[in-house]
């Protein structure tokens, strides 16, 4: 049977914008996004709709203000949602509080804020503040904030010492945890290129002997160098690939994680419960199995065979390609779901390679077929460890 690679290159079809819904009942707004904030504030989800009603409210408000020539610093919800708004004039917070906002005249201007925060930036951009963690207009304190780790440093003494002559209007707090880039990224998600329009779906993770981070994918959806991006974030550079138009070619690959980033031990399910990666024991033929890939979600199957050669042809009239040493399944996958996870119950499996040309997919028990890597020979051959629980 030609099958075709469920690959990067395949054309993403367009989202249709979200419309904006009435105010005024929790249908309005996501269950679970009402779930988490009632749960938050310890109050009902009717009150965590209104609650976000007023704000919406409140916000047309200030937009109707500043349409209408007031001149408005700045804004922040108080803690308990009602809007409060710096002004610079007696005669522009009367129109604040006519239109039943709060109006405040702050000690300093956000003008002035920023010409400070400004001022910071480049002193940075000079010398790195070692120790210091982050610095902003804190709009609600009315004043230029900085948090600092480390105080003791020789970068954070100078930069504090130049921060010093805008005594009043800089507030430091100490005693913070320093930050680097985070980054957890789900097996089964969607991986995009950075500058292409292209997806596949995230693999798994892994290790080397010296704990160095790994993505494990498919070898079609990288290219040495790529940049791969999970939620608009670059988490991973691609590093090797296996895979190369013609013969004798194997659909493997690792991508090297950035500082920071990490590759979570839960198989994206897209809302079908929790999988969590226990292990990577090869799954026997006939066994159970799923997927999660960015174009059809979550699928199901069965293990069919092993070591199955496949040809797999270009759509677009390029030269077919022959790989070697795939698994095959009775999993419905589609483009773009490239080096998705597949797991059986708790054990990994491997990652998607391809599938029939034209096959659509209609559910999770959905009929269908589909190749894929699997992930115990790329560990070997890499030399890396899987990521488990």
């Amino acid at each position: 049977m030609a099958a075709t690679v469920a690959g990067a290159l395949l054309s993403v079809s367009g989202v249709a914008a979200a419309q904006a819904a009435p105010s005024g009942s929790a249908d309005t707004y996501d269950p679970q996004m009402l779930k988490t904030l009632a749960a938050s504030l310890d109050i009902s989800r009717a009150d965590a709709a209104d609650r976000l009603d007023r704000q919406a409210d409140q916000q047309g408000a200030l937009e109707k203000l500043r349409k209408d020539g007031v001149k408005v610093d700045s804004a922040f919800f108080d803690a308990d949602a009602a809007l409060v708004v710096n002004v610079g004039d007696k005669a522009d917070a009367a129109e604040v509080r006519n239109a039943g906002l709060t109006a405040r005249t702050p000690d300093h201007r956000a003008e002035k804020l920023e010409r400070i925060k400004k001022a910071l930036d480049e002193r940075a951009s000079e010398i790195t503040p070692e120790g210091v963690t982050s610095w902003s207009v804190d709009v609600e304190a009315g004043k230029v904030e900085i948090r600092v780790a480390d105080a003791g440093t020789k970068a954070a003494k100078g930069f504090l010492k130049a921060a010093s002559k805008y005594e009043g209007a800089v507030n430091v707090v100490k005693g913070e945890k320093p930050v680097t880039f985070q980054q957890s990224v789900l097996p089964g998600s969607k991986m995009t290129y950075s500058g292409s329009g292209g997806y596949c779906s995230v693999g798994y993770g892994a290790k080397d002997d010296s704990g160095k981070d790994f993505l494990v994918t498919a070898g079609h959806c990288i290219g040495e160098g790529d940049q791969l991006l999970n939620n608009g974030g670059q988490f991973a550079t691609a590093e090797d690939t296996r895979f190369a138009i013609g013969t004798d070619s194997v659909d493997m690959g690792i991508a090297a994680l950035e500082s920071g980033a990490s590759i979570s031990t839960d198989v994206d399910t897209y809302g079908n419960g929790s999988v969590s990666v226990q292990g990577g024991e090869r799954a026997l033929p006939g066994a159970d199995l799923c997927k999660g890939g960015a174009t059809t979600g979550w699928t199901c199957g069965k293990v069919q065979e092993y070591d199955v050669t496949v040809t797999y042809t270009d759509p677009s009239g390029g030269p077919d390609t022959v790989v070697t040493g795939l698994g095959r399944s009775t999993v419905c996958t589609e483009g773009g779901d490239s080096g998705g996870a597949y797991i059986s119950g708790s054990q990994a499996q491997g990652m998607t390679s391809g599938g029939p040309m034209g096959q659509t997919c209609g559910g999770v028990d959905d009929t269908g077929s589909s190749y894929f890597q699997p992930l115990d020979d790329t560990l070997e051959h890499y030399g890396l460890t899987l990521n488990t629980v």
